[in-house]
């Protein structure tokens, strides 16, 4: 086994719309991005007990011709802006920004993206929490054997896959990890 895929497994790889931030539906315009309730609390739990914390998000909104490139790195600047004037690093941030039938490999629920993650900071897939409102981000992480966690409001919502654990917002999945 590679030494480097051992030496840094906690690792929380995140969503981005409906996880940490609100859900606009193919948000284009860095002034709607606004935190979940909790979100900026589980951020900081995570982080402040040494989690790296990586975002993989679908981004169809780029492939559909709702906005570009480089409108996204401009939302995602002001993201990363948000999130350090909490006290937080991510690691990364890996999207997707094809439109769903382009069929690509980096897709959610498609492991991708995570599996590029993993090679690039060098952990084991299996060992990440993967974090996300959508059943595709619960397949996403089952894929490859990670501990996955589904925030829903309603828990009666929860289809299949079934995740390892139903909370109802990022602060709430870091107290469900604590747990464990």
């Amino acid at each position: 086994m590679n030494r480097a895929l051992t030496t840094d497994n906690k690792v929380v790889i995140l969503d981005r719309d409906g996880t940490i931030i609100v859900d606009r539906e193919y948000l284009s315009d860095s002034a709607g991005l606004e935190f979940l309730p909790g979100a900026a609390e589980g951020l900081r739990w995570f982080y402040e007990r040494g989690y790296r914390l990586v975002v993989i998000t679908n981004q169809s909104g780029v492939g559909r011709g709702y906005f570009s490139l480089d409108r996204l790195d401009e939302i995602h600047e002001k993201f990363r802006e948000m999130v350090s004037a909490l006290g937080v690093r991510l690691e990364r941030i890996y999207y997707c920004p094809h439109a769903p039938e382009a069929e690509c490999d980096c897709r959610k629920p498609k492991p991708g993206l995570l599996l590029r993650a993993a090679s690039e900071l060098h952990f084991l897939p299996s060992d990440a929490i993967v974090i996300g409102d959508k059943s595709s981000d619960v397949e996403f992480g089952r894929r490859v054997g990670a501990t996955t966690i589904l925030i829903a409001a309603d828990a009666s919502r929860v289809v299949q896959p079934i995740p390892n654990f139903v909370v109802q917002d990022l602060l709430e999945a870091a107290r469900a990890i604590e747990r464990v």
